[in-house]
């Protein structure tokens, strides 16, 4: 095989919430410590020389600098972050010191990241991405996108959530086929929504780059691991309430779209005063049924006197373009509805299955003075995808008077 070029080259090609929850984390925990580890829920059998490939092209990072050009970009699409930020993103360096990649007998991946918090956060979407991208180019299967006729499919999927109302975005980067795809998605969806009249619109994407290169918003707030990195020092009852109030420290009612799922409805609920229902604009559904959790978001808002056809909630867990056209069916009258859509969106080929990989924080300490590191896990609505260590999940859960697993 010829050598692979670096498949990461600008150092915007990353979603918005890592730059977001970086920020509040130099804010709130500059000194807090990390450690992630990757998850292939489907156990995949790697090619052999994988781990070495993957080495070096997370060594390319290391080349990486933001340009003038994205940070003059961010400042104007993203005022809610403070140009302190903008200094600490020009001396930013990656280091391949953070991460270990290993392969075993059988292909089997494994990856963590190791080191302090407001560093390490920046690799999980980079890294994700080269993975899936890499695998399909050491496959051969990357001989099967058609860009060509990708662009037409992803104009159709536009077109029907233009047509049915449908607010949506690009979620896309961490299971993309490859950059090159997800570039003709994001064009296509602009060039459609920019060419047809329609109640819903094509608001956005996720990466930072291709929001830049199309003139689009870059669309993003927050991500599971907050709450899980709280949860990990303070304890999971309080970890929502915590992550709030950090939250709206740093952004000071912006960004006010809220991920409530980490430890599962009920005990986000209760943390839900009314002060922090008003200031944040919305909810974030990411798990579970789609409709159950409306149903309750709606009983919710009712019970503190709020009107929630005036709330946004986005839905992102797993959709296509028919599920979430039922959803809208569904939340209308109810809220006001938009949807953040991945994989679907940039890596949907015939005959081409998509990784279904992520990297989670597994165990956080405040400082880098503490001895010992306190474990970590995510109990979200589904039952299946609980991610960390099976003792830390039952402990976790006991906690929040929670079931046991079977």
């Amino acid at each position: 095989m010829d050598s692979i070029k670096p498949i990461i080259t600008h150092f915007t090609d990353d979603d918005l919430y890592k730059f977001t929850m970086c920020c509040a984390v130099i804010d709130n925990y500059p000194r807090t410590q990390v450690k992630y580890r990757f998850n292939d829920r489907d156990n995949t059998v790697y090619p052999k020389g994988f781990a070495e490939e993957l080495r070096r092209q997370i060594a390319f990072l290391e080349d990486l600098r933001i340009t003038d050009e994205e940070i003059t970009f961010m400042q104007r699409k993203c005022s809610f972050i403070p140009d302190w930020f903008y200094s600490f993103l020009k001396g930013f360096r990656y280091s391949r010191d953070w991460v270990t990649v290993e392969q075993d007998a059988e292909g089997h991946l494994s990856v963590e990241f190791k080191g302090c918090w407001s560093n390490t956060i920046l690799l999980e979407v980079k890294v994700l991405a080269i993975i899936s991208e890499l695998y399909y180019i050491m496959t051969g299967e990357s001989g099967a996108f058609d860009c060509e006729e990708y662009y037409g499919r992803s104009w159709e999927k536009s077109r029907r959530m233009i047509e049915g109302g449908c607010i949506f975005s690009d979620f896309g980067t961490r299971r993309r086929a490859s950059f090159k795809v997800q570039d003709t998605v994001v064009r296509a969806m602009k060039e459609c929504n920019d060419s047809i009249g329609g109640p819903g619109r094509f608001i956005g994407t996720s990466n930072v780059y291709f929001a830049m290169k199309y003139d689009l918003t870059p669309i993003g707030t927050m991500a599971h691991e907050l709450i899980c990195a709280i949860a990990g020092m303070y304890g999971p009852q309080m970890a929502n309430h915590i992550a709030m109030k950090t939250w709206s420290r740093t952004y000071r009612g912006a960004l006010g779209t809220f991920l409530y799922d980490t430890y599962g409805w009920r005990i986000f609920s209760l943390n839900f005063s009314e002060d922090y229902a008003n200031m944040f604009k919305g909810l974030r559904v990411d798990s579970g049924d789609n409709y159950e959790q409306l149903d309750l978001i709606v009983h919710k808002y009712r019970s503190l006197n709020i009107d929630p056809s005036t709330k946004q909630i986005v839905f992102s867990n797993g959709l296509n373009v028919d599920e979430a056209l039922k959803i809208r069916e569904y939340a209308e009258g109810k809220c006001l509805p938009s949807f953040g859509i991945g994989t679907h969106f940039t890596n949907d080929f015939p005959g081409i299955k998509p990784r279904n990989i992520v990297i989670k924080l597994l165990a956080v300490k405040i400082t880098e003075s503490w001895p010992f590191y306190c474990e970590t896990c995510k109990l979200s609505e589904d039952k299946g995808k609980y991610t960390g260590n099976r003792e830390v999940v039952d402990r976790f859960m006991e906690a929040l008077h929670l079931p046991p697993l079977k």
